[in-house]
């Protein structure tokens, strides 16, 4: 891997279906990334939802530069980690939505089907949502309604 973006840490967790590019992706990540695994730890069959909060969690509450979550499609991944207040998590299974997710949303938190993505294309979405800016403007003011939805009425 090349330098491509400053030092970081980086949340990342999966249920079974995601297990094999989680763990491709940590030794991938691990040579220049503080990465934490918050499991699971087999392919053995298990709930994602708690995986990908406790991911979310660790983003929202800074222990976290950035969180990614995957399991079969990253569809249900996504919800449970966007159920976390502050947590902004984006389903990318492609470079176009994966620099979107970034520089429109200001995304915090990866989603990648695991069987919808291969290792290669992965560690591509990855690289790019790690190394492009929010670019704020009037996409600062979107992501500020967003945050307002989470707020009590």
């Amino acid at each position: 891997m090349q330098e491509w973006a400053p030092y970081m840490r980086i949340a990342i967790g999966s249920d079974h279906a995601g297990f094999e590019l989680k763990q491709h992706l940590i030794g991938w990540l691990s040579p220049q990334y503080e990465v934490t695994d918050f499991g699971t730890d087999s392919d053995d069959s298990v709930d994602y939802p708690p995986f990908c909060a406790a991911v979310a969690e660790a983003v929202v509450a800074g222990s976290a530069d950035f969180g990614i979550v995957m399991g079969g499609s990253g569809q249900g991944e996504q919800i449970a980690a966007n159920k976390v207040s502050g947590a902004r998590a984006a389903l990318c299974n492609d470079l176009y939505l994966a620099r979107m997710a970034r520089s429109h949303n200001d995304a915090n938190v990866l989603s990648i089907g695991g069987r919808v993505v291969g290792t290669g294309l992965a560690e591509e979405i990855v690289e790019v949502f790690l190394t492009t800016p929010f670019e704020g403007g009037r996409h600062q003011r979107r992501v500020d309604l967003i945050t307002a939805l989470e707020q009590p009425s």
